[in-house]
């Protein structure tokens, strides 16, 4: 099956079908885009996402080193072996020096491990599991926008604090949900919390209506959906139907990954009240309000974390090309780890040897409807969780790397 490619030259953004050629150091920067354009997680990342990348690529200047910087992207169709197969002719045959997106915790796994190999860099924006940057961290991945720990140290705990104690977990079936359950009981449990059980819930699934049944008769006060993408808008909009979740209703649904789009389908009459974290929301500032403005001009919608956050990925991946002065994976990381990220969406981030950007995140309120101003007006920030506070620590995550200082 062909993969479509989008190649941004400085002239401008064409669609092009790529020639194979093999990487030199001379040639021009690449970077290729693992996206999901056609399923579950393609309203989080997909089309807006490659906007925001070729957005990073202009506002850079369409060019570094002397050479026009080249984007690519690929549907991997959730699947880890379509998304390898397609990185590794991407590695081996065209030329691709930085890879970003990576929809799901098992591509993201996967590529991580073949960027090792093949020594490029993976800069993961939108998977989430914290395994990235533990036992599986590389000296070549970066994990961008947030992970699991962070969703469940804000959301898990801010719930568990608020007399949330009785938790039941409704629960993504691969790695991601594993990771974010596994997270957020560590954090239940630390509160003085109990989970009385789980149920695991494959991709798409269509009817959540046994799941949320054994939801519902756990008793628990707290239904944690460990789920993202459709899955967890498809079980908000279903649990309604069995009178879960509604406002002071015996059981509460808490959403440990959520974003924007997701909460836009969902609406404020059933989303009302939800907690959630992000890194990013497009009404914090002046500064998100621009470029969320500049995006939705081109997109039609408001960007999600992930979107904004693949900007960020771009933008200070290019800027440490830039300073390197070469392309080579090695000195790349070298000067992302060295330099601070300060852009609309980051203050004063830092990239760990481990590969964990370490930034505040941000625990929101969705609006009633009647406090809603707009489409889009959809959030209250209800507190700021410091980076230091939001992620793991250095030491607890079991990278090689934190003791070795980061040789590969």
């Amino acid at each position: 099956m062909a993969i479509p490619k989008l190649t941004l030259a400085l002239a401008g953004a064409i669609l092009a079908a790529g020639g194979a050629h093999a990487q030199n150091a001379a040639g021009p920067v690449k970077i290729g885009i693992m996206a999901d354009m056609s399923s579950a997680y393609s309203d989080i990342g997909g089309k807006g996402l490659v906007e925001a990348a070729r957005m990073a690529v202009q506002d850079f200047g369409g060019s570094v080193l002397g050479k026009p910087i080249e984007l690519v992207f690929a549907d991997g169709q959730n699947k880890v072996d379509v998304a390898s197969a397609a990185a590794r002719r991407w590695f081996d045959q065209d030329g691709v020096d930085m890879v970003t997106d990576l929809p799901t915790s098992a591509i993201a796994l996967a590529l991580s491990e073949l960027g090792r190999e093949k020594k490029r860099v993976i800069m993961v924006t939108s998977a989430s599991t914290s395994e990235l940057t533990g036992k599986a961290c590389s000296p070549y991945t970066v994990h961008w926008t947030y992970d699991t720990y962070a969703l469940a140290n804000g959301t898990g705990a801010a719930v568990t604090e608020q007399g949330g104690k009785n938790w039941f977990f409704m629960t993504a079936d691969y790695s991601f949900g594993y990771a974010l359950q596994g997270d957020a009981s560590a954090v239940i449990e630390r509160n003085g919390g109990k989970v009385l059980g789980a149920v695991r819930s494959p991709l798409n699934t269509p009817d959540f209506s046994s799941y949320l049944l054994q939801a519902q008769s756990s008793k628990a006060a707290i239904i944690g959906l460990a789920l993202g993408g459709n899955d967890v808008i498809s079980a908000i909009k279903q649990a309604a139907d069995f009178g879960i979740g509604r406002p002071g209703g015996p059981q509460r649904l808490v959403a440990l990954l959520a974003f924007l789009s997701d909460v836009k389908s969902i609406g404020l009459q059933l989303g009302q009240g939800l907690l959630l974290t992000e890194a990013f929301y497009w009404d914090q500032n002046d500064a998100t309000r621009a470029w969320s403005q500049r995006f939705q001009d081109k997109v039609g919608r408001k960007p999600t974390m992930t979107q904004a956050g693949t900007y960020g990925a771009v933008t200070h991946y290019l800027n440490a090309v830039k300073a390197a002065g070469t392309k080579d994976a090695d000195a790349v990381m070298a000067k992302m780890r060295a330099m601070p990220i300060n852009d609309f969406m980051t203050r004063d981030g830092k990239l760990r040897v481990d590969g964990r950007v370490v930034r505040d995140m941000y625990l929101f309120e969705v609006k009633k409807p009647a406090d809603s101003k707009g489409e889009w007006d959809l959030y209250r920030q209800v507190a700021v969780i410091p980076g230091n506070v939001a992620f793991r620590p250095l030491d607890q995550g079991g990278c090689p790397l934190a003791k070795t200082g980061g040789a590969g």
